[in-house]
């Protein structure tokens, strides 16, 4: 599970997290926000049932935490898109990287 509101995630980081997932496709995997883990996350299809049964706005976490998902360090994550202020604080900083660290993200 990815979201496109993190826009400044780590594209190398990305790419060991899905080979990871397809090394040990039956364990959870999810990036490690310190207390807790998070998105993106890999979900195998047994746990599927557990996330469609979730309910508010919570998200997966504590579910990840629970089944004790593999926790991966993903540079970004903490940069997300929430506001119109959001957006504007990560235009600015797309804007002040130079061209090839833009492209190592998409």
């Amino acid at each position: 599970m990815l979201l496109a509101d993190q826009p400044l995630l780590d594209l190398n980081a990305l790419k060991a997290f899905g080979d990871a997932a397809r090394y040990v496709p039956e364990q959870p995997i999810a990036a490690d926000y310190g207390e807790r883990p998070g998105v993106p996350a890999y979900l195998p299809r047994w746990l599927w049932p557990l996330v469609l049964d979730l309910e508010g706005d919570r998200g997966a976490s504590r579910l990840l935490a629970e089944v004790r998902a593999t926790r991966v360090d993903i540079p970004g994550v903490h940069e997300d898109v929430d506001t119109p202020a959001d957006w504007h604080r990560i235009r600015r900083l797309l804007s002040q990287t130079d061209r090839t660290a833009r492209q190592s993200r998409r």
